[in-house]
């Protein structure tokens, strides 16, 4: 088939390169515009989709809108069979969604309707699901509100992180969309609606969610920094200085009966919440590296009995 592929980020590649080596034409790729980055930020760097489709030989499109009569003509030009949209980071207009012969299909990293919307792996684990997955959906102009054609369900473990989930389910995505347009190809994907009932929306990380609250239970403060690592990171302060945690794990024989929220309660950094405690296990100072724990002691030295902000 005449393939139109648009997505933005790493997530999206492995689906794009599914899609070329099962022999479709991709016949464009659209994707953000390069953005400031390089050493020093002064340099525009394409977005990851962007440089594999280059590879690839694909022509690529970064238009700034989908929308007005010239990004429509361009589009319909293309004489696609089918769209595939992979965090793409742009909403596509109904005169965009019109075009290809056979619609436009999303891959979107949730178990829909639960967590439409922009942050569905985050929010997942900061919610304490103990289960996800992927799901190929038909697009319509509402947001991630269309009928869904394949899913694939993934176990969230108890001390998986946004990133392990992300790679989990990028691989995933891309095999079920390879399924997706063979069957799509010979008339045989059916679509079923979403349930009204069940509508959850993963709203965008914002930074000021960022900190850790160590008042919360330990398992909320757990699933906290889990939900955020390794980017954009749960942070406490110490000394004035931020220090992410990337990895943590819960810790409840550590409690003690009077500890103050935050409070160190032994030299292998375990925590007190409100209720229950989490131990650290690894953790990146301001500017620096990740490190385990146990290097980070050997840097800070005891840190028992001391309030973390």
């Amino acid at each position: 088939m005449r393939i139109v592929f648009m997505g933005t980020p790493d997530f999206a590649v492995p689906t794009l390169v599914e899609i070329v080596g099962s022999g479709h034409e991709v016949v464009a790729v659209y994707s953000r515009a390069p953005a400031a980055g390089g050493r020093r930020g002064l340099d525009l760097v394409p977005s990851p989709v962007h440089r594999a489709a280059e590879r690839l030989g694909i022509p690529v499109l970064t238009p700034s809108t989908l929308r007005g009569e010239e990004a429509v003509t361009t589009f319909a030009g293309h004489e696609a069979d089918v769209a595939v949209v992979v965090a793409y980071g742009r909403l596509l207009p109904q005169a965009i969604l019109d075009l290809p012969r056979l619609g436009c299909l999303n891959l979107h990293a949730s178990l829909l309707p639960r967590w439409r919307g922009a942050a569905p792996i985050q929010r997942a684990i900061m919610a304490g699901d103990m289960e996800t997955g992927i799901a190929v959906m038909k697009m319509e102009a509402g947001l991630d509100t269309g009928p869904v054609g394949l899913v694939e369900r993934v176990a969230i473990g108890p001390d998986m992180t946004a990133g392990e989930l992300h790679d989990r389910l990028m691989i995933t995505g891309g095999d079920l969309i390879g399924r997706a347009l063979a069957a799509l190809e010979r008339g045989a994907l059916g679509f079923t609606p979403q349930p009204e009932a069940g509508v959850t929306y993963a709203a965008k990380i914002e930074k000021g969610e960022t900190r850790i609250d160590w008042r919360q239970p330990a398992r909320d403060v757990h699933n906290h920094i889990r939900g955020l690592a390794p980017f954009p990171g749960a942070w406490f302060e110490l000394d004035g200085a931020r220090v992410k945690v990337l990895r943590s794990t819960l810790a409840g024989e550590a409690r003690r009966e009077g500890a103050m929220s935050g409070e160190v309660l032994d030299d292998g950094l375990a925590i007190a919440c409100g209720a229950g405690a989490v131990r650290l296990v690894e953790v990146q100072k301001a500017g620096g590296r990740a490190m385990a724990a146990a290097e980070f002691l050997r840097g800070a030295g005891s840190m028992k009995g001391r309030i973390l902000a």
